[in-house]
């Protein structure tokens, strides 16, 4: 990604956030949230493991209920448009020796618009072979995605997103622990649509990745801070999200997200790829 200059959109925020408590069950995974999403930008959603970032994708999507408060979405409910919001989950279980080609997954994100059985078109078809060559998956487009290495695997899941041309895409933890090739791909793609004018929430464990998002939402199952990264991705906020798990090394910040994980520095984060609250 690249930073840029954001200007507010005209259009209006793409989520607002007013009090709004999501769980799972009994077990509350961010509590009393206020937040804004703005239209037309890169929004990175940070915070250590466990602090709600993958849920509030959950909810913006439409797939958990608004435990408390009031969450909209693209000026309504969430999931109440089909084929505005288009989810990329971090991982997705696809059984073994299923034989399911690229295309396949790729044409998958025109399914809220036609329908799984629904016939294809000739703008379909298009539709979908430019998310492909987006991706930089060409070659690769009649391959079975059981013998796809982990990056080209999640280079497809992204061009099956690209392919619901939504308004709003969220993407969850989108090139972590993948291939630089892949990784970089990907990260180029966010930038397209921001110029183009769509809006993208990312959540990640990288502070540099952040940094270069539009707008950051820091959260602790809490909004800790949300605004520019220059304003929010700062020793004290960090501080407050992180608690003990934030050092300072000669003068940069160093996570330390998970007592089973590598310390990290501010260039590189290794952190654990589950976000939720059992």
């Amino acid at each position: 990604m690249t930073a840029v200059e954001r200007v507010d959109d005209p259009r209006g925020p793409a989520v607002v956030a007013r009090g709004v408590t999501l769980a799972h069950d009994r077990h509350v995974a961010l509590r009393d949230a206020d937040l804004v999403v703005p239209t037309g930008a890169v929004t990175a959603l940070i915070g250590p493991n466990g602090s709600g970032k993958s849920t509030l994708l959950d909810a913006i999507a439409g797939l958990l209920p608004v435990a408390g408060g009031h969450l909209e979405v693209l000026g309504g409910a969430p999931g109440a448009g089909p084929g505005h919001v288009a989810h990329v989950l971090q991982s997705t279980v696809i059984p073994e020796h299923l034989p399911v080609t690229v295309r396949d997954v790729v044409r998958m994100g025109r399914f809220p618009a036609r329908g799984p059985l629904g016939r294809l078109g000739a703008r379909d078809r298009a539709i979908v072979e430019a998310a492909i060559d987006r991706l930089d998956l060409g070659a690769l487009a009649d391959r079975s995605l059981d013998h796809l290495s982990g990056g080209q695997r999640q280079r497809a899941l992204v061009a099956q997103g690209l392919a619901q041309e939504a308004e709003l895409l969220l993407l969850d933890e989108p090139v972590t622990g993948l291939d630089l090739v892949s990784r970089q791909r990907i990260l180029d793609v966010i930038d397209e649509e921001r110029v183009a004018g769509r809006t993208v929430v990312v959540t990640t464990h990288d502070l540099d990745e952040a940094a270069l998002a539009d707008h950051v939402v820091v959260l602790s199952g809490r909004v800790v801070a949300e605004g520019r990264p220059e304003a929010v991705l700062v020793a004290p906020v960090l501080r407050s999200a992180y608690g003990g798990r934030l050092l300072e090394v000669d003068g940069a910040s160093v996570l330390l997200d998970d007592p089973h994980h590598h310390a990290v520095g501010h260039d590189h984060t290794v952190c654990d790829h589950d976000d939720e609250l059992a």
